[in-house]
């Protein structure tokens, strides 16, 4: 790499980018274009580039390095044993591999579980199933299904070790698209999710974005890295992470990105032993995990957004009320940007909402019962109570400026938290109100002293 890379992310309403100084691990400049997704997805990225050129004119020959969510992002289908252990599992490996889940299912394909798969249109299937030198019956069941329906879309198999080979076979004879994995769950209990976000990122890259069309040109392909989620997931493992005893990272860190269609929740979380493991728990907890909510939304998703906070008990009727022309106007004009006080504060108010639900169902939560030793505490889910740093993602939040953001995340945060919900209780908070996670994340393989220094102002809260 030469000392200057456009980091660029191709989002669902706005395309932005980067340049940073990569020997300093420095900002230079930004800009941002609606991504084109009606004409050429580049020709966006070629407004961009424009304009971080008048300011930089060695932009115009910087290389490139890109994630996408653009046209619907990563779809993923889950196709498993049964739900209990390894559907969980494979959902829980899809959402931290970049994408959406859009169909989990269990216990064999059908030709009416076939055509539901079919009819969610997923890039990608994602096919587990069976510990190691367990049954391989219902995993091959499903496999010979896909097989015989002659499915052209890519598979990655992740089950049952010894059913692997008979399975590569199958597929092969058709020419379905296929890679082979390490099972994500070896074991009951031991959840291993690694090796299936590897090998869907491969198939992101090699099947996936270029076969969505979203461009003519072939250097787009060239220039993605993999989907955006998974690539801001891997700026939140350094940030927690960081990079040795000199440059440390932030400890627990839980970063909740704020989207016009979903809300994506990413954690790094140590898991406490005491709470994980196969004696407590079918399907592990995990330290690095994310959620996408669907429903959960500041533009397209903002009347499900209400209507959620309200069933949820976040949102009053009354509030409801209030919100809801507000959330239709955001829905019908995606680009619509607040200019009055009234305005914002709608802003705000739906922001809160989609932070306080998307936290909710990313975490865990506490309950009491009575059984027969006495009283009882139960947990499930993921306990984000310790983080450390709680970071805030998303156009709502940058372009409304820091102390709004905090404001929106420090109402999800305390100990008097209402449900019993395992949220973060005394979290720094910080905005990243330069975007940078994308493109930390984007450094990180090839240039990880840039990436943690473009985090720096992060882990400073």
């Amino acid at each position: 790499m030469t000392d200057l890379v456009c980091c660029v992310d191709f989002g669902s309403t706005f395309t932005k980018a980067a340049l940073v100084d990569v020997d300093e691990g420095s900002l230079l400049s930004q800009a941002s274009h609606t991504t084109t997704l009606d004409t050429d997805v580049l020709d966006g990225w070629e407004a961009c580039k424009a304009r971080l050129s008048r300011t930089q004119a060695a932009a115009s020959t910087a290389p490139v390095l890109a994630c996408s969510s653009a046209g619907g992002g990563l779809r993923i289908g889950v196709v498993g044993n049964e739900e209990l252990v390894t559907a969980e599992a494979g959902r829980r490996v899809a959402l931290s591999s970049g994408g959406r889940v859009v169909h989990v299912s269990s216990g064999g394909l059908d030709p009416a579980g076939l055509a539901d798969l079919r009819g969610t249109a997923p890039d990608v299937v994602l096919l587990v199933g069976g510990t190691d030198g367990g049954n391989a019956d219902v995993l091959l069941e499903c496999a010979r299904a896909l097989a015989a329906a002659g499915w052209r879309r890519p598979v990655v198999v992740a089950g049952n070790a010894d059913a692997q080979a008979e399975i590569g076979d199958l597929f092969a004879a058709v020419h379905t698209p296929f890679v082979l994995t390490d099972n994500v769950v070896p074991q009951i209990g031991d959840l291993r999710p690694e090796p299936a976000r590897a090998a869907i990122r491969e198939m992101f890259l090699r099947h996936v974005i270029g076969g969505k069309h979203l461009s003519s040109r072939t250097d787009f392909v060239a220039m993605v890295r993999g989907a955006t989620p998974d690539i801001v997931l891997t700026a939140v493992e350094l940030l927690a992470t960081g990079l040795d005893a000199e440059r440390p990272g932030a400890g627990d860190v839980a970063v909740v990105d704020i989207g016009g269609a979903t809300t994506d929740v990413h954690s790094v979380v140590e898991v406490d032993p005491d709470e994980a493991g196969s004696a407590r728990r079918v399907v592990e907890t995990v330290p690095v995990s994310r959620t996408v909510e669907g429903d959960l939304g500041m533009r397209w998703s903002a009347p499900s957004t209400v209507t959620a906070g309200m069933h949820a008990g976040l949102v009053t009727l009354a509030g409801a009320e209030k919100l809801a022309r507000p959330a239709r106007q955001r829905r019908r004009d995606p680009g619509w940007l607040p200019s009055t006080t009234r305005e914002r504060d709608d802003e705000g108010r739906l922001a809160s909402v989609a932070v306080g639900l998307a936290l909710r169902r990313h975490a865990g939560r506490q309950r009491v019962g009575f059984g027969p030793d006495g009283r009882l505490v139960e947990r499930d889910g993921k306990d984000l109570r310790e983080v450390d740093l709680l970071v805030g993602s998303g156009g709502v939040l940058r372009h409304n400026g820091s102390e709004f953001g905090t404001r929106v995340l420090a109402e999800s945060r305390g100990d008097d938290v209402r449900g019993g919900w395992l949220l973060p209780r005394r979290a720094r908070i910080a905005i990243d109100g330069d975007y940078v996670l994308a493109a930390a994340g984007l450094l990180a393989a090839e240039r990880p002293e840039a990436a943690y220094a473009l985090l720096s102002g992060l882990l400073k809260g």
